[in-house]
């Protein structure tokens, strides 16, 4: 999927895509196999939401350092939110799960 937005940092597409109306901040909660809004308590399941953007970047100091982020949206629940991730050499096995997880949630 190729993103319609260029950021340089995480920061500026965080606070871009807030204001592009993706203000719920989700996790994946990898027992139930779904996306959990903290804030809302709203539990997606994987037919419940499509991956509209994601924004790849690497440390500046470090290339292994890396983060992604995932711009998500919900017809069902009318929410559209964000999840950021390390990924790379320094991601945790959960982190890759959840990289895995999403990335076969893209917007066709």
């Amino acid at each position: 999927m190729e993103s319609r937005f260029t950021y340089d940092t995480v920061s500026e597409a965080v606070n871009d895509l807030i204001k592009r109306g993706y203000t719920s901040d989700f996790n994946l909660h990898q027992n139930e196999s779904c996306l959990i809004c903290n804030k809302t308590s709203i539990s997606l399941s994987p037919e419940d939401f499509v991956i509209d953007e994601t924004y790849r970047f690497e440390g500046d100091t470090d290339p292994a350092d890396e983060t992604i982020i995932f711009a998500i949206s919900s017809s069902k629940y009318n929410t559209k939110g964000i999840i950021v991730n390390a990924f790379g050499i320094y991601a945790d096995d959960e982190a890759t799960k959840i990289v895995k997880f999403l990335s076969n949630h893209l917007k066709k």
